[in-house]
């Protein structure tokens, strides 16, 4: 299938399309390799419950993963052991480090990615020295506890309005592929589908192989 042009096509990530949002676990670095060999192309690690100095450990081995893979490595909420770490950018949210305070601590090569929920957030972040936004969740997600699905339709509206790369959230998977590409997502944030998975590699390759045909 041939896309249209994209509108966020002059961004260093408007060709990256599978984004895995991972928490620690015991096979970190196996699994990330895996994701990325089944097609992953950017990878953040996201974990609230470590402490910093065991988050920084544990980051180092996702960089060094992402590095060997030449895979943009992007650290969840804190641009401070995003820094510290040498990843390649961060991911902020609404309640978050603003995203002008991380390009001040990151520099202006950094990847900046902000979380967008609705019109209001999305209208706000277009003044913001960002890289990429989210939106979503699409539906409501466990790894999202207490917040609504936005559906597709904010999903849609903050493809076609952003002038970055969107990485639509919320229950990716190769069976809702076609529906969100038909809305016009380009660029998708996967978690569980992979984080389940009994073979990461097998389950990236089937999302990315669907992500493939449809945009």
């Amino acid at each position: 299938m041939t896309a249209a042009p994209a509108r966020d096509a002059g961004s260093p990530f408007s060709g990256r399309r599978l984004y895995l949002c991972t928490p620690d676990r015991p096979d970190l670095a196996r699994f990330v390799a895996s994701c990325i060999a089944g097609g992953v192309d950017v990878v953040q690690l996201r974990d609230k419950s470590l402490d910093a100095r065991p988050l920084l450990a544990r980051a180092q081995l996702v960089r060094d993963v992402c590095a060997d893979a030449g895979v943009p490595f992007v650290l969840n909420d804190r641009p401070d052991l995003a820094l510290e770490v040498g990843a390649d950018g961060v991911h902020v949210g609404q309640d978050d480090a603003p995203p002008a305070l991380a390009r001040r601590i990151l520099g202006p090569r950094a990847v900046i990615g902000l979380s967008t929920h609705d019109v209001g957030q999305l209208e706000s972040a277009a003044g913001e020295p960002v890289d990429y936004l989210s939106a979503g969740p699409v539906v409501a997600t466990p790894t999202k506890p207490g917040r609504p699905g936005t559906g597709t339709r904010y999903a849609a509206l903050a493809t076609e309005r952003a002038t970055v790369p969107v990485f639509v959230t919320g229950g990716v998977s190769p069976r809702t592929v076609p529906g969100l590409a038909a809305a016009g997502v380009r660029h998708f944030v996967v978690v569980r589908w992979l984080t389940e998975a009994s073979d990461p590699m097998a389950a990236a390759r089937a999302l990315r192989d669907a992500i493939d045909h449809q945009v």
